[in-house]
């Protein structure tokens, strides 16, 4: 059997379309090719992954609406810092966030008042779930005291 390269090429391209999870063309095909199985058993990868999209996650409606105030405190090169944190919430989603600087060295106020001033801008509009920052307008230890305070926030939202 003779094989010429523009098959090979059709054979590829088919292969690698099936492994994408895409369904390729055949209408330019001259006849049909038999696509090889992926390696592995993906039946079972595919349950696998319907049967966790299936299971319940905690939705944003389980967060009651309001505002919510917590401190948060983070150690620093200079010591121990804490910021106050205040989200409003509604339908589970931030609708509102404000953050007051509480440092007592000068480097530390200046990166609070730059987490603060850039904060709403990261988390306004995200779920309550999805509100975490890792670093805000440069300040990144400030970022371990708003995740203190966020997860107070979400204790104290949560819906009975």
């Amino acid at each position: 059997m003779q094989v010429s390269l523009s098959t090979k090429w059709a054979v590829t391209l088919v292969s690698v379309a099936a492994l994408a999870g895409c369904q390729p063309s055949t209408a330019s095909m001259s006849e049909p090719e038999e696509t090889p199985a992926p390696a592995g058993d993906d039946d079972n990868a595919t349950a696998e992954v319907a049967e966790d999209a299936a299971e319940p996650a905690e939705t944003a409606a389980s967060y009651s609406d309001g505002t919510y105030r917590a401190q948060g405190g983070y150690q620093s090169p200079n010591g121990p810092e804490t910021i106050e944190v205040s989200i409003t919430v509604e339908a589970g989603v931030v609708s509102a966030v404000e953050v007051t600087p509480q440092a007592t060295s000068s480097t530390s106020q200046r990166y609070q008042g730059n987490f603060a001033g850039g904060i709403a801008g990261e988390v306004v509009g995200k779920s309550l779930d999805e509100a975490d920052v890792d670093r805000v307008a440069g300040s990144s230890l400030t970022g371990g005291g708003f995740a203190e305070a966020l997860e107070s926030i979400r204790q104290d939202a949560k819906a009975s």
